[in-house]
């Protein structure tokens, strides 16, 4: 009977602190959410100077390089459009907390979009229009929709409902959503900016893709479009990705070779809004698995070895010397796409984000 006493107040005892812990960690939660709206409705109250406000939105990145980038990008918009505000928020909560525990770069706080649309509301902005600063219209793209449906639907239930009904709420869409218009823009943009690399060179432009499994709206198949744009303009350009399948680097030698290009330079850039880890590491990085062969993985992937080193032991120029690192954000006629769907949202129809999807064309 000692026993089976002694057992029963161990188990109160365990199951009190799974309890307390649990209870604890939420706690420490919501505590956190209060805290980072605080600062947030800080920020907006203390810099709120007119009544309508631009949200730009970013995956995110924890290099300052990205950060300069970001910075440079606000103000342009606050100079483009001098009726809004204008602030910055990362979607990745990863990104999020490295930023603000100061991985590689001095602390930084780059709040969800969450926060600033709450704090929007609390200061009664008459217009919000949020501004995706993603690429294609895909996985990340989602997060930007679902942010918004979760306001303007007032999810929380912590919002005037009167409020509600009368802002105005638009949306800018990612750079490569218009499978014609934007696409042809963007190749038209690179190549001003990059036809004399291309000229007697291989010039491959590194995005990211999505995993088929998370392949939304389709959005994949934009980067292949744009490479037959680049290549209707000049021969030499490639587009591929690091996580999209069948367009991993490997994928984009077989098409290089393919075409007869077997030898030379191949200059390296990142199809991306700023140049983070995916561009300082996948691309231009000096992760190297070659052991007198590289071994593919089921995907037909060479992992672990960037672009870099994977183009120069295929027998190309591909050095430190033809790597430019630079996000797209940080060449002027591809940001100006981002900016000219910010004003096609201001003077279109108010958001219909139940059909702001675009399906494969």
């Amino acid at each position: 009977m000692k026993k089976i006493k002694f057992l029963m107040i161990a188990m109160m005892a365990i199951m009190a602190t799974v309890c307390f812990t649990a209870c604890s960690d939420d706690d420490d939660e919501e505590a956190n959410v209060i805290r980072y709206q605080n600062a947030v409705n800080s920020t907006v109250q203390n810099s709120k100077k007119n009544s309508k406000v631009i949200l730009l939105v970013a995956f995110g990145s924890t290099w300052q390089q990205a950060y300069d980038a970001f910075d440079e990008t606000v103000a342009a918009y606050k100079s483009t459009f001098p009726g809004y505000d204008v602030y910055l928020s990362f979607s990745s909560a990863i990104c999020i907390n490295r930023a603000a525990a100061g991985e590689n770069v001095a602390p930084r706080n780059f709040y969800a979009p969450y926060y600033w649309l709450k704090a929007f509301a609390n200061v009664k902005y008459n217009e919000i229009v949020v501004q995706s600063l993603q690429v294609i219209p895909g996985e990340e793209y989602t997060r930007v929709i679902n942010y918004i449906k979760d306001f303007s639907n007032n999810s929380d239930g912590d919002i005037d409902d009167d409020y509600l009904s009368k802002v105005t709420i638009k949306l800018g869409v990612p750079l490569l959503q218009d499978a014609e218009k934007d696409v042809d823009a963007v190749a038209k943009a690179l190549d001003k900016n990059f036809s004399s690399y291309a000229k007697d060179n291989i010039f491959a432009f590194m995005g990211h893709g999505n995993p088929d499994s998370y392949d939304t709206y389709k959005a994949n198949i934009r980067y292949t479009q744009l490479e037959e744009a680049l290549q209707a303009i000049n021969p030499h350009y490639f587009v591929g990705t690091v996580d999209m399948a069948e367009n991993f680097k490997t994928n984009v030698l077989e098409r290089m070779q393919a075409a007869g290009f077997t030898s030379g330079k191949v200059y390296c850039h990142p199809l991306m809004s700023i140049a983070g880890d995916h561009a300082h590491n996948d691309m231009s990085g000096d992760d190297d698995a070659w052991d007198n062969g590289f071994e593919a993985n089921e995907e037909g992937e060479v992992e672990d070895t960037s672009w870099k080193m994977y183009f120069s032991h295929m027998g190309y120029e591909c050095n430190n010397n033809t790597q430019i690192v630079k996000g797209l954000l940080e060449v002027k006629e591809v940001r100006q796409i981002w900016m000219n769907h910010t004003k096609d949202a201001i003077n279109g129809e108010p958001l219909d984000y139940y059909h702001s999807k675009n399906p494969e064309e």
